[in-house]
């Protein structure tokens, strides 16, 4: 027997890789630009970005963080006074050196160097911090909570759209506390707050774990980190959080005088979210027909698609889905309205309902003359095969919509979890099983293979360079560990630590 015709070719069992790429053009998500690593994030893609905006920087928000801003271009002595963040970040810097181009024999040539380079903002915590060194003198400054939403340049060799381009989109927070405890705390609730998100919004179901000291950010304490399990197995890293200590403060030099009348340096904390977690979703959970919306992230959660038999009724058509639509955008869906859309293009319906498919729109609606005659729509789900169709009578359809779309939630997020479920080996106990269950069987061109595994670690840094020959990594160590005696799955030591093991993104 013949497959039956996707609208994504290769699928995500032929060639997972390039089906992502092709999920990515079909949907109009995004595309590369003109220079190399950088991406073009077209309306569809900002749009789900918009979406993952307003809800995170309201949560941001209402934990007592304010918005502001700081420069592109961070003096080079800036990075330079935290020797292991500048050393983390070195090599993904992109510099500017001179502040004027002057034209020689028809080219334009840099002129005028500059006295101290400067670097494109990879992170803040350097120029934030200077900030943050002038704004805080006494304990009654602290806590200082502050979020940015920006852009940031790392210098990426082997870029993909969404998930490694040289320049991407996200929000950093930063904040200055008066104890390790409280600023710890602070580390873990932003931590709560990307949970939620990733897992209530997206419908991405993770781990929740402290990075190792080979995966913990340059120059941090302690990392804690969300990994997810995409469908080829690879983990991804949905975002951080970040318990700096006294590194940074003693590096910039922020300082308050405590209760006592003493001066001490200050707690701080950073923790961000960027633009890959849309592509964590698009293969979380895309199909091979191309993207799926979770509905509470969808731009648009419901498409109606007129269907008009012949020019004179057209009209009559438009009216009947502008009136249902209408009462649709009434409805309140987890605290916002209903974002409904009418597709009044001049396509063939057909086209546009496949247009729609491939974008991931959780709920069309076809309405046509005949529709109008009984009072209903032909309603047609996104989480089911696409010629599978319900009709619905008009006048039921908001009182059923809500409960309708938290089902499509639930289920890419129960989907998810059984990927998940399937691919996390417990049974895993030795170094040469590791490198079995991670070596694929095609190296020319590696079929889907791997997982996760969860097993003991000694705690020893050094053993984590061992698994850079196998290209998998400690992801985390989960928070919630159990306690129990074992060995290192890597050396064989008596060890107690639990980790997750896993190739990434």
């Amino acid at each position: 027997m013949s497959k039956e015709q996707t609208a994504i070719v290769p699928t995500r069992e032929d060639d997972y890789p390039e089906w992502y790429q092709q999920v990515v053009k079909a949907a109009e998500m995004a595309e590369n630009s003109a220079v190399r690593g950088c991406m073009v994030i077209r309306p569809w893609g900002y749009s789900i970005w918009e979406r993952m905006q307003r809800y995170l920087d309201d949560e941001i928000k209402k934990t007592g963080h304010d918005n502001a801003y700081f420069p592109l271009f961070i003096p080079l002595s800036f990075l330079e006074k935290e020797a292991q963040h500048v050393a983390g970040f070195a090599k993904e810097c992109a510099v500017v050196t001179h502040h004027r181009l002057e034209e020689k024999n028809g080219k334009l040539v840099p002129a005028a160097p500059l006295e101290e380079p400067l670097i494109v903002r990879p992170t803040s915590e350097t120029i934030i911090g200077d900030c943050f060194s002038r704004w805080v003198e006494s304990y009654r400054d602290l806590p200082l909570l502050v979020n940015q939403w920006a852009n940031v340049v790392r210098w990426e060799m082997r870029p993909r759209i969404f998930l490694r381009t040289a320049e991407f989109l996200w929000q950093e927070g930063h904040t200055v506390h008066a104890s390790e405890p409280e600023a710890i705390q602070e580390a873990l609730k932003m931590h709560e707050v990307y949970r939620k998100f990733v897992e209530e919004v997206m419908a991405i179901p993770v781990i929740l774990g402290e990075k190792s000291p080979g995966e913990r950010f340059p120059g941090a304490v302690s990392t804690y980190t969300l990994e997810a399990m995409m469908q080829d197995r690879k983990a991804l890293q949905m975002g951080t959080s970040h318990y700096l200590g006294q590194n940074f403060a003693k590096a910039s030099g922020i300082k308050f005088s405590n209760k006592d009348g003493q001066v001490e340096y200050g707690y701080t904390t950073s923790w961000g979210m960027t633009t890959r977690v849309i592509g964590a979703m698009i293969m979380c959970h895309g199909d091979d027909d191309g993207l799926r919306l979770p509905p509470r992230i969808a731009p648009k959660q419901i498409v109606i698609l007129p269907v008009v038999p012949k020019p004179e009724m057209e009209q009559q058509v438009f009216d009947y889905a502008e009136k249902l639509a209408n009462e649709l955008r009434n409805v309140i869906y987890h605290g916002l309205p209903l974002s409904v859309h009418i597709d009044k293009r001049d396509k063939r319906g057909g086209e546009k309902n496949w247009d729609w498919i491939k974008k991931g729109v959780p709920v069309r609606i076809e309405i046509g003359p005949r529709d109008i005659e009984s009072q209903s729509v032909m309603l047609c789900r996104r989480d089911l095969p696409h010629k599978e169709k319900q009709k619905i009578a008009a006048n039921e359809l908001p009182g059923r919509i809500v409960s309708m779309l938290d089902e499509i939630q639930q289920k890419y997020f129960d989907q998810a979890a059984a990927i998940r479920k399937a691919h996390l080996k417990t049974d895993i106990k030795s170094f040469d099983e590791l490198k079995q269950f991670f070596t694929p069987k095609n190296s020319d061109k590696p079929e889907i293979h791997g997982g996760f595994i969860l097993a003991k670690w000694c705690g020893d840094p050094e053993t984590e360079k061992l698994l850079d020959d196998l290209k998998v990594s400690i992801r985390c160590l989960p928070l919630k560990q159990s306690g129990t005696q074992g060995k290192c799955i890597i050396t064989g030591r008596p060890a107690t630590l639990d980790a997750i093991f896993a190739k990434s993104y």
